[in-house]
């Protein structure tokens, strides 16, 4: 496994990615929201420049979307969760930003539990999300 930038030709599968993991992952969702949510995505996330963890063949198995020090987005592919891979992303992420943050919706309990054994720590709450649905968020901040 190795990490690389995202390029055009990545964009489909990384749109695959993310339905994928959402749909492992963000149960809480409403049908409707999570519809809205996508369509924001497909025309988006092709484009956006991203960290991608590949595997020997190149083929991408998560990734992670940083701005200015702030994760917007960390998702990987259910079939290689446990692998390691998000980890490694984390770790390129803060090798980049020492004091990287990230906000996590509240309902998704392992992302919570994971981002706080790689070191991060609670900052604040925010009763909801960045399109002001009725998802809280858990602030996190990582703490070396």
């Amino acid at each position: 496994m190795r990490i690389r930038n995202s390029c055009p030709e990545d964009g489909q599968r990384v749109v695959e990615i993310w339905r994928k993991a959402v749909d492992a992952t963000h149960d809480f969702l409403s049908a409707q929201d999570r519809q809205e949510i996508d369509e924001l995505v497909c025309g988006f996330l092709p484009q956006a420049s991203l960290w991608l963890a590949v595997d020997e063949h190149d083929y991408p198995l998560a990734f992670m979307l940083i701005d200015e020090g702030h994760m917007q987005a960390l998702f990987v592919d259910p079939d290689s969760r446990g692998t390691g891979v998000g980890k490694a992303l984390v770790r390129h992420g803060l090798s980049l930003h020492p004091t990287m943050s990230t906000d996590v919706n509240e309902q998704n309990a392992q992302a919570v539990g994971f981002y706080e054994k790689m070191g991060f720590q609670r900052i604040g709450r925010s009763p909801v999300d960045d399109q002001g649905k009725p998802y809280p968020l858990i602030h996190l901040q990582y703490q070396a």
